[in-house]
């Protein structure tokens, strides 16, 4: 026997049973899995928007305070698909000094985008944002730009009463970016699963110490459990 006659023999005594046809794929039988579940809120905001984030629909917020956390939320928002800010509120900039901030950023770096002043809106990648100079949070028209969610950002409206006054310029919810002295606060991915749509209308966002260090605490307490710490915050500018 040759060698080629040798392989093929060997071959054939190796050969696995020829496997059945599948069926005609009109007889397949289809799993019904289900509709896919719905997205997970990636920001309190969305999270406060509810239904909207399943609809695709534009959630439109409005930021009282355009210091350092106002523009990065104005930053986040162009990021997101999800929200629009559509009004800012902030006595003490005016459109021109607005422009300039958000343009430049020690700290996130320059603003890549497009920024232009037009009619007395500032727009930014062609969404026109409505700008108000008002002191007091009731006179500020949140309503009339459709902005039915306020990130309150000033650091001065933190209780729920003070929050509260932009209820009467139209605004629906008010997320405080820093503690509240008596308002619920939440961490995404740590607490906001016990958000009541029905009973909260004024929530906090804690602090960016809290919304740092509570999701690691989070795991770790989660998994291996913890009886003391001690942390320390490097306050940078």
């Amino acid at each position: 026997m040759c060698a080629s006659q040798f392989a093929a023999a060997r071959a054939s005594t190796r050969s696995e049973p020829a496997r059945p046809p599948l069926p005609p794929r009109r007889h397949r039988r289809r799993i019904n899995t289900g509709p896919p579940p719905a997205p997970a809120p990636r920001s309190l905001v969305c999270l406060l928007a509810g239904p909207t984030i399943i609809i695709n629909m534009v959630t439109q917020i409005g930021i009282n305070g355009f210091g350092r956390i106002g523009r990065l939320v104005l930053r986040a928002s162009l990021a997101n698909p999800e929200v629009a800010v559509v009004a800012i509120n902030d006595p003490f900039i005016d459109l021109e000094y607005m422009s300039y901030l958000l343009r430049y950023d020690s700290t996130h770096g320059m603003f890549k985008g497009d920024i232009k002043i037009e009619d007395g809106k500032l727009v930014v990648d062609g969404h026109a944002i409505t700008v108000y100079n008002s002191m007091k949070p009731a006179e500020i028209q949140w309503g009339a730009a459709g902005a039915h969610y306020v990130v309150e950002s000033t650091g001065v409206f933190l209780s729920v009463e003070k929050a509260g006054l932009h209820f009467q310029g139209g605004a629906k919810k008010v997320i405080v970016s820093a503690p509240s002295p008596d308002a619920p606060m939440f961490v995404m991915g740590v607490n906001h699963d016990k958000y009541d749509p029905k009973t909260m209308n004024v929530v906090s966002n804690a602090s960016c110490t809290t919304n740092c260090l509570a999701p690691l605490a989070k795991v770790i307490n989660d998994e291996f459990g913890i009886e003391s710490t001690s942390t320390r915050r490097l306050q940078l500018p």
